[in-house]
Parts: C-alpha cells; structure tokens; sequence
C-alpha cells in the first residue's frame, strides 16, 4: 500500500473556512513558510511533498486553489498541471507555479500549461499574497 504524505494546516478553520489551499513543495522549510503566510482565519491549508499526493488530494479535497512546485521528486510540475486540467473534477482550480524556474521562457511555458500565475523562488511575501488573493477572486467566481 503506498503512503500518501500530507498535512492540513489550522484544522480548527477546516470547520470554518471558505477556501481551502493545496501547497505542493518537496522542501518542508518552504511548506513551513508558506504554511504560516498563508495563515488565516478564513483558509485551511494542506501540504503534499509530492506529485501524486497533490493529484489524490486535488481529487478528493477540491481546494479552492492549488500552488505549485514545479521541481518535484516524482512527477514534474508541468505534468500535475497537465493531468489536474485533464481531469474535470479538478480543471477549474486556479493554480500558481511557485517555482525557482525564473526565465521568461519558463514563465510563458507554466502559463501555456494552465497556470494562473507564476511566483519566483525567492518571492517577496506580499507578492505570494497579491497572486493568491487573485486566484481564490477567480476560484469564488468559478463557484459563483
């Protein structure tokens, strides 16, 4: 049986939130962090270190948004992108690439593949909440 690693954040608002958030990062310190910016009453958070925990958890969780490593140790970003937007359980959530890939090049290319927005690695926080806050705007109209 395979082990699926995940870990909701802020349980306490799951009861209560409005949008819940997938973050996909093979680096716990990053998951840390953005586990605690992303912090708020509102929000309940999960993390998966993986590829295929983020598709399961994408399927059965349904969060209101999805941000991304692209850099993974199982499947790439640019193929989670490609099999959630395959997927219509799964098609519509806004997703943001938080990623060291920083050309303009890789820019264009997470956007081509379905990406919303694109966050460089290292990212100034207000800039990760700016691009947030306008996925889960697109997430609440695609729900509307």
């Amino acid at each position: 049986m395979e082990r699926i690693d995940f870990y909701l954040h802020n349980l306490q608002s799951l009861m209560v939130s409005n949008h819940r958030l997938l973050a996909v990062d093979d680096d716990e310190d990053s998951l840390l962090l953005l586990a605690q910016t992303l912090a708020r009453p509102d929000r309940s958070l999960a993390t998966a270190q993986n590829g295929k925990t983020a598709l399961r958890l994408a399927q059965t969780w349904q969060p209101s948004m999805i941000l991304l490593d692209i850099v993974l140790p199982d499947l790439s970003g640019f193929d989670v992108v490609q099999q959630l937007k395959q997927n219509a359980a799964t098609a519509n959530i806004p997703i943001i690439a938080v990623t060291a890939l920083a050309r303009a090049d890789d820019r264009q290319k997470l956007l081509q593949a379905g990406c919303h927005e694109c966050v460089s690695k290292p990212y100034l926080l207000e800039d990760l909440e700016l691009a947030v806050d306008r996925c889960l705007d697109l997430s609440t109209l695609a729900c509307a």
